[in-house]
């Protein structure tokens, strides 16, 4: 695989106590002692999390509130499942405890057969129910395209945000209040450096996009208008919990317990159930936008002492592709599905690298939404001091 990553006159820093660096992550902040902005972050993140002397009180807590907030509806929650570690695992913790839970998969077309078998071993042992939202393939593959054209770095954020709106959707028809995330501090941190990713809930840099670089009209693609995400969120009418912080989360342990009692199968890496992000992560990232999400990983596996930083830098040595003849098959499959050529996808990876923010995106709306909140305040003010008379 050729490497299109260049360290011409950069000083590389690194922290000295995870592995992230300014080569992966060019907005690298480093204290006086040498540890990262992710570090720190990190940190902050785990003071707010239950002790673990208060952990299996908060979680028991946590659960009898579902439950009771789930009374007399046919579901206590909602989980979104792709067949991963993360979310095999959460649906598992659910079952033991006794919650109804209403399964929801997002099938954009690129799943993993392994993926498949996954989410089929843990209904069956389970007895969730699932909701399936099929993605139109020949839209969401114009989605996608427009994306390669735009040369931004976050192809996966129509599906992300699909798969989030699409929850609050079935949400809303089942009126269920309470969403259940498999997304941990332990084993994914807090936040991934800007440079990787752009905000998951932005329809407008999506919208804005397509209608630049696709040949179809959006009509299918799930989405919400900001002002009805910014309702939910406002007034909290749905809830996101990941209840995997509320418990002492071992990746490994949970694989093995998954493995034993669910009959799941590993995939071979972070996210690797669906095959587009595979080869996204694989190697679209690291050859053209020069990012390996194993680094942020990997550094956060550190922070909670899941693995030492000897044992990261270890891991890092290791090709993002181990198995050259699967980079092969996965490489043919995403080009052919895709539409590309031998020469369209070598023009793609040579193709200067665009930011997001150069679209219309959701900064313009906040920056409006925000503008309606400072006009309205005086108001609510006025209200208020009107109702204490």
């Amino acid at each position: 695989m050729k490497d299109y990553r260049t360290m011409e006159n950069k000083e590389i820093k690194a922290c000295v106590r995870c592995i992230m660096d300014n080569v992966n992550d060019p907005n690298l902040i480093l204290d006086d002692n040498g540890v990262c902005n992710h570090c720190l972050s990190y940190d902050e993140a785990a003071a707010k999390l239950p002790d673990k002397e208060r952990r299996e009180s908060a979680y028991n807590s946590l659960i009898d509130k579902l439950m009771k907030e789930g009374k007399n509806k046919p579901y206590d929650a909602i989980i979104g499942i792709s067949g991963g570690v993360d979310s095999a695992y959460l649906s598992y913790l659910a079952y033991k405890s006794g919650l109804r839970i209403l399964l929801v998969h997002c099938d954009n077309g690129w799943d993993t057969e392994i993926a498949v078998n996954n989410i089929e071993n843990i209904i069956n042992k389970t007895n969730f129910s699932l909701h399936s939202v099929i993605l139109n393939w020949e839209e969401f593959r114009d989605i996608q395209l427009s994306f390669f054209k735009a040369g931004v770095v976050d192809i996966e954020l129509p599906y992300d945000y699909a798969l989030m709106t699409a929850m609050y959707m079935i949400a809303k028809k089942y009126k269920i209040r309470n969403i259940l995330s498999g997304h941990n501090l332990v084993t994914e941190g807090t936040y991934l450096p800007q440079s990787w990713v752009h905000p998951k809930m932005d329809i407008i840099n999506i919208k804005a996009i397509h209608s630049r670089f696709g040949k179809m009209p959006m009509k299918t693609f799930p989405h919400l208008s900001p002002w009805v995400y910014s309702y939910y969120e406002l007034t909290k009418h749905f809830r996101r919990t990941a209840l995997l912080n509320y418990i002492d989360y071992n990746k490994q342990e949970a694989k093995e317990i998954i493995t034993k009692v669910l009959n799941w199968r590993d995939y071979g890496g972070k996210h690797y159930e669906s095959v587009f992000t595979r080869f996204y992560q694989g190697y679209i990232l690291p050859q053209k936008f020069h990012i390996d999400k194993r680094q942020f990983h990997l550094s956060t596996l550190i922070c909670s002492g899941q693995i030492s930083r000897q044992k990261a830098l270890d891991e890092m040595n290791i090709p993002t592709y181990v198995n050259e003849s699967l980079f092969v098959d996965d490489f043919e499959y995403v080009k052919k599905k895709l539409g590309f050529t031998d020469t369209t996808w070598e023009e793609y990876m040579k193709a200067p690298v665009r930011q997001h923010w150069e679209y219309p995106n959701i900064l313009d709306y906040w920056k409006q939404y925000y503008r309606l909140i400072r006009f309205l305040k005086p108001m609510r003010t006025t209200l208020r001091t009107l109702e204490k008379k």
